[in-house]
């Protein structure tokens, strides 16, 4: 019988030890049980490498068990790294149980089976096992004595074997699987004929670990303070919810939701919503496939535009350099008009041939307005002083319009298929409602001015609204644990579970200050001491970069404490809210992250 995912995707014991009073004697057993895992997790069978599991966005995964009491957590580690359909065969009965399950199994490409001692006894399971190995990628997780194994003597397929059953292997064997955490032990007796002394396979860490502060060197009750700040942005009105994520080392450490989805508080936010992460976009879908185009030499930052761009070559703007724009010294101006100059005749409130861009509810625009429009408005738009640091989004408007023209595909179809679908990132995307139904994402304005609506999964930025959700400046939507894949892959300089995405060294070009007048990179944003108040925090990194988001999010990157930060929340719902920035929410969180790392254990 098949589980709703979203009922498994939980926040587990793992992810909340350091709330309870004890927090740092909870997350020192938890640490202690994890280092006793590792000890007795043993991998054999693997002799084609298919352990830890590669390219996993191409993978059709389900996880059977029978009796494992740690089934829920196992499944729930599992979905951190890929959509895994959970099936108990406690709900297939009778004699044709296994042919039943067999034939609900078929859309599947990947099969992980639970199994402890008393599984072994079912010889029909283990047929089933050795049936299915022939045709498709099995992998066993078992849990119990090592002398039980002999039941599986015909099993080719990995066993991921640990010598007791607790929650704490359970994680650990789930995570090893995908390469989470490193398998580091081989056998030192022999358990059965064929699995000897001195067998097993070593595995490298290739994504991210999901564990406790501890396992980094940080006294999770130093992190505590990070609820109170929450607080206080819910009590203020600074924003309705939010969710935070840390990830140090490439272990997530703490990942929490906080508030609810609206002030009415009858939805909870939860570590797995999706939130409009408005500017962020910028370097989560644009820059990082100029980065990608650069590798391929398909694009130069010494290029210009009308080189890339047509429409260009007979304005003002043929001439500037692609590194001018992505550092948004191009002398552009800020932005385009928006709504602000619809007429009644430029939309609808129905869908038709005529009125075919949806921009929410109730609101189509009309045929080639963007382009009869929008795009003249761009490229016609004046220049101010170039070499001056004016952030625009017209900046990164033109840098689609480069990409796209060089690519041939649109951009959000290139970043799904290219970055968030090879890395697994379930639900990082542009126009979210094809995929997630509303409760799931977070609104971010109710728009009683233009739109007349209430937006849930319909972009809160104006221009990006009117190009039907889809720009290089903002559009894209993710939740929290998916932003900390793509960002722990750059953090890896390009690399993420065992495949390359970029080179290091364009990692480091981009993310590298780059402008003399300001502390911009390419695409990215950067750590700043000028500022009255250091920008991103004041014990950030002259290392760090990232970019905020109008909506009320942020993403952190800082090599030299191998940490990833990132802030979500709706600060603009119902109507945009500068508290969040007068009480310094972002930054004083992400001080929290560094004093906790300063104090140690």
């Amino acid at each position: 019988m098949r589980k709703n995912n979203n009922c498994v995707l939980l926040i587990l014991f793992v992810f909340t030890l350091f709330n309870s009073a004890c927090a740092q004697n909870a997350g020192l057993a938890y640490l202690k049980e994890e280092r006793l895992a590792e000890k007795s997790t043993i991998l054999l069978n693997n002799d084609n490498s298919l352990i830890p599991l590669r390219n996993v966005g191409n993978l059709k995964i389900a996880s059977i068990h029978l009796s494992n009491p740690f089934a829920t957590g196992f499944d729930s580690l599992l979905n951190k790294y890929a959509r895994v359909e959970s099936y108990s065969m406690a709900g297939y009965v009778g004699k044709r149980a296994l042919t039943q399950l067999s034939t609900d199994l078929k859309p599947y490409n990947t099969i992980i089976v639970q199994l402890n001692e008393a599984d072994l006894n079912n010889t029909e399971l283990v047929k089933f096992i050795t049936d299915n190995q022939k045709s498709r990628n099995v992998v066993i997780a078992y849990f119990g004595k090592g002398e039980e194994l002999a039941k599986l003597t015909d099993v080719t397929a990995p066993i991921i074997y640990a010598d007791h059953a607790s929650a704490v292997t359970a994680y650990y064997s789930a995570q090893a699987i995908f390469g989470g955490v490193a398998i580091t032990q081989k056998l030192t007796g022999s358990i059965t004929q064929k699995y000897r002394f001195g067998m097993g396979f070593l595995t490298e860490k290739t994504r991210l670990q999901y564990t406790v502060p501890e396992a980094v060197g940080i006294n999770a009750k130093n992190l505590q303070d990070i609820d109170k700040i929450a607080k206080e942005a819910m009590d203020a009105h600074a924003t309705p919810g939010c969710v935070v994520l840390v990830a140090k080392e490439g272990k997530v450490i703490f990942n929490k939701a906080y508030g609810y989805h609206t002030y009415a508080a009858d939805m909870p936010d939860k570590i797995t919503d999706i939130f409009d992460v408005a500017s962020m976009t910028k370097i989560s879908a644009t820059t990082i496939t100029a980065m990608q185009l650069k590798d391929e030499g398909k694009l130069s930052v010494d290029s210009t535009l009308a080189y890339y761009l047509p429409m260009a070559r007979n304005t003002n703007k043929a001439d500037i350099q692609v590194r001018e724009v992505l550092m948004h010294q191009a002398g552009l101006i800020p932005d385009i008009p928006t709504f602000d100059k619809i007429k009644p005749t430029d939309h609808s409130a129905d869908s038709s041939a005529a009125f075919p861009v949806k921009v929410n509810k109730g609101y189509f625009l009309r045929k080639d307005y963007y382009k009869d429009i929008m795009l003249p408005a761009m490229y016609n738009s004046p220049l101010k002083t170039r070499g001056q640091y004016v952030y625009s989004d017209i900046s990164m408007l033109l840098m689609q319009q480069v990409v796209e023209s060089i690519m041939k595909t649109p951009l959000n179809q290139y970043v799904q298929q290219q970055f968030y679908n090879r890395l697994s990132m379930q639900t990082a995307g542009f126009l979210p409602l094809y995929r997630f139904p509303e409760a799931q994402i977070i609104p971010s304005e109710d728009d009683e001015v233009y739109r007349k609506s209430e937006l849930i999964g319909y972009v809160n930025d104006p221009t990006a609204a009117l190009m039907g959700g889809v720009a290089g400046h903002a559009g894209l939507f993710a939740s929290a644990n998916d932003l900390a894949i793509l960002y722990q892959m750059l953090l890896n300089k390009g690399t993420y579970g065992g495949d390359k995405f970029i080179k290091s060294e364009t990692v480091d070009l981009f993310t590298a200050k780059q402008s003399a007048i300001s502390r911009r990179g390419y695409g990215f944003d950067r750590w700043d001491p000028i500022a009255d108040r250091k920008y991103p925090s004041e014990l950030a990194s002259p290392d760090s970069y990232g970019h905020t988001g109008y909506t009320g999010t942020c993403i952190w990157v800082d090599p030299k404490y191998n940490l990833v930060y990132i802030f979500l929340s709706n600060r603009t719902y119902p109507t945009v809210s500068s508290k969040l920035g007068s009480l310094n929410i972002r930054p004083r969180i992400q001080d929290v992250i560094y004093k906790a790392i300063a104090k140690g254990m």
